[in-house]
């Protein structure tokens, strides 16, 4: 299996989210939420077209034909024949600092997703199911939702609250009921964002300002080298930023097993992963604010 990132449409998304794989259309959708955009991308011809969204969307869902959108007001139908929006439900009505973030949908079809406070701080959000006459809040009290995924069998639900940097599980019943929320794993680095579940039920799990793809399976863990993903410099040649960290990157993902581990023997604390990250970022970043300046990309 190939490890190595490949930037297929350098789209330059403020906040990226929520790839869905289209099984009749063979493409790739995904959302930039602060931008207000819904993207696809054709992996066969390489076709790419982007869509405004009235709100900021935090995930789509294939509905037919269509999609189900959740936008910061709630569950939209979304056409990309016409590119119209039309509203389903309104969620979260009388919470007007909150918006739909991630969702999914289970072996059967269900449609769960989550609400957050859109200041991320505040306590707000809720995992809600979508029933036949709309959605049911079965969670509540997170300020940012994240990552609902399933076990292969339908029986487990995992649900992130990202600021509390835990990931919990529910049982799932045949009806859609959910039971027994426990602890599943806590995260140690980083902040645990969307996930997914590969068909032999390990669960993998993107960590914000972790630089590191996790996969929880039974009894392991395993880490692939992932992109550090670089905020914006004051002074910017965005190709050679990403460049120059996916190099670092490399160099992370080779090194670190023998640097951590003798940090660790110092420390006893593998936190020093993410400051390692950290600090190689921060030597990018002088590297390119010396460098002579260049005309300045728009934002």
């Amino acid at each position: 299996m190939a490890t190595t990132p490949e930037c297929v449409w350098p789209v330059e998304t403020m906040l990226g989210e929520g790839p869905l794989w289209s099984p009749a259309e063979q493409a790739l959708w995904f959302v930039d939420i602060k931008k207000q955009h819904i993207h696809r991308y054709d992996p066969a011809s390489g076709d790419r077209k982007t869509f405004d969204a009235p709100q900021s969307p935090g995930f789509l869902a294939i509905d037919g034909h269509q999609f189900i959108a959740g936008l910061q007001s709630g569950l939209h139908l979304f056409d990309p024949a016409t590119g119209e929006f039309s509203l389903l439900y309104a969620v979260d009505a009388d919470k007007p600092g909150n918006r739909l973030n991630d969702g999914a949908r289970d072996p059967s079809g269900r449609l769960w997703f989550g609400t957050m406070d859109n200041g991320e701080t505040a306590p707000t959000g809720s995992l809600y199911r979508l029933d036949l006459d709309g959605p049911v809040a079965v969670d509540s009290g997170i300020a940012i939702t994240n990552g609902p995924c399933f076990s292969p069998d339908g029986k487990i639900l995992y649900h992130t609250d990202t600021l509390k940097k835990t990931i919990y599980a529910f049982d799932l019943g045949e009806d859609g009921g959910v039971s027994n929320k426990r602890i599943w794993v806590e995260v140690k680095d980083g902040f645990p964002d969307g996930s997914v579940t590969d068909a032999e039920g390990c669960v993998w799990v993107g960590l914000y300002a972790g630089c590191i793809l996790f996969g929880f399976g039974v009894g392991n863990l395993i880490t692939l080298p992932g992109l550090i993903v670089q905020r914006e410099f004051p002074r910017r040649d965005f190709a050679r930023a990403v460049s120059l960290n996916v190099a670092i990157t490399q160099f992370v993902a080779a090194m670190g097993p023998s640097v951590l581990g003798m940090l660790h023997d110092l420390s006893g604390d593998y936190r020093t992963s993410l400051i390692a990250c950290l600090m190689l970022q921060v030597v990018a970043a002088v590297l390119i604010l010396i460098r002579p300046r260049r005309s300045p990309l728009s934002s």
